[in-house]
C-alpha cells in the first residue's frame, strides 16, 4: 500500500479470473488478468484480501492514464466469498 501526497491510502494489484461457460454449445475456459486500484478505506480492505482468495469486486473500468488505454478496475467495494459460515463478508461502509 502507498499513500498519495494528501495521505489517502492507495492499493494496486492484479485480479485473476477463471471460469468455464458454454459458448455456441461448447464449453469454453475463460481466463483473464486485470489491474485493480482502490483508494481510501477500500484500499485497506483490498490490502487485507488473501492472495489467491475468492472475492467479488465492484467498481468501474477506466484507462490507466491519458497515454495508455489499458483498462484498470477502480474498486468501490469488496465481498470476501470464503472463510465464514454464511459464505460472504461485505466490506463495511465508513
Amino acid at each position: 500500500m502507498r499513500y498519495t501526497p494528501a495521505g489517502v491510502p492507495v492499493s494496486e494489484g492484479w485480479l485473476q479470473h477463471s471460469s468455464s461457460l458454454i459458448e455456441n454449445k461448447a464449453e469454453r475456459l475463460v481466463e483473464v488478468e486485470i489491474a485493480v486500484l482502490a483508494l481510501g478505506d477500500t484500499a485497506r480492505w483490498l490490502q487485507a484480501a488473501p492472495l489467491g482468495g475468492d472475492v467479488k469486486l465492484t467498481g468501474f473500468l477506466a484507462a490507466r492514464n491519458r497515454n495508455s488505454k489499458m483498462p484498470v478496475l477502480h474498486v468501490h467495494s469488496i465481498e470476501f466469498l470464503e472463510g465464514n459460515g454464511n459464505g460472504s463478508i461485505l466490506q463495511e461502509e465508513g
